[in-house]
């Protein structure tokens, strides 16, 4: 049945110094909570699989959404340097007529499900299967597990045999659920890189005439080319790549490239661009 829940809350404020003196601001701040219990509806990620772990047993989906940003604070000033403006053509349009902008963004990370990556709850389906979470354990370390039989001895994966599993890596945060166990991982606990970002333009005008001007400029977006494995685009609303092909090695307990989503993801590198435009 195409059944699902969700809930949201949210604050929004908002800051505006208007024009004067040759200087702006806005200042905003969103607080939010998206809850939901099946955030995608198509096979589009592995990072919150769309299929429920247990079927028969939505409500233990229920958690923050895969599209949950809690907080997100941005400020964007502006600034027109515009000294000599009563002075000559030459001085005005030479040493003045700058216009600098920019605008700093915070933002809340993605939230991601670890997952045991086989079908631990038996049901025929390992899309949804959780991990197993060790509260004492290191938030980005995952762990295998080893299978024994009553004696204590390792006896290979899927043997009848089999009465317990034991990390691999004892103080794991996340640790496989095998065959069997029963997990008590929760859906979407894991976050990835959260944004924190400084985007600069520099603009400078020509007036050429009282109703034409010429401006020329350059833009930097990720001025400081500050790596952000945010899996969005933190300047685009235009996806990078479709979730579905990226490998579930990083959400998956004991795989060796657990956590490692800058191996996986867009880091949103820095962009420049020129640009020049004539205004009448």
């Amino acid at each position: 049945m195409p059944e699902g829940n969700s809930k949201y809350n949210g604050l929004a404020l908002q800051l505006i110094k208007r024009y004067a003196n040759n200087f702006s601001y806005n200042v905003a701040f969103t607080w939010s909570h998206a809850l939901d219990d099946s955030t995608a509806t198509v096979n589009s990620t592995w990072f919150t699989p769309r299929r429920s772990q247990d079927t028969r047993n939505l409500r233990n989906d229920w958690s923050s959404s895969a599209l949950d940003r809690r907080y997100r604070f941005t400020i964007a000033p502006a600034y027109d340097f515009k000294m000599f403006g009563n002075r000559g053509w030459l001085l005005k349009n030479a040493v003045a007529n700058w216009n600098i902008t920019g605008t700093y963004t915070y933002q809340s990370p993605e939230f991601v499900t670890v997952q045991s990556g086989i079908d631990s709850n038996l049901n025929n389906d390992s899309a949804g299967d959780r991990a197993i979470v060790n509260p004492a354990g290191a938030q980005f370390v995952s762990s295998g597990v080893t299978p024994l039989n009553r004696a204590g001895l390792t006896v290979p994966s899927g043997d009848n045999s089999i009465v317990a599993y034991v990390a691999k890596t004892p103080n794991a945060r996340y640790i496989q659920a095998g065959t069997g166990a029963f997990p008590n991982g929760g859906r979407n606990t894991l976050p990835l890189s959260r944004t924190s970002n400084i985007d600069f333009t520099l603009l400078k005008r020509f007036a050429i005439t009282e109703g034409v001007r010429f401006e020329i400029g350059g833009s930097a977006l990720n001025l400081f080319n500050h790596p952000q494995w945010t899996g969005d685009l933190i300047n685009n609303v235009y996806p990078v790549t479709n979730y579905s092909t990226i490998p579930r090695n990083p959400v998956l307990a004991g795989d060796p490239n657990f956590g490692r989503f800058d191996q996986f993801l867009n880091s949103n590198s820095r962009q420049l661009f020129l640009l020049g435009r004539i205004i009448f």
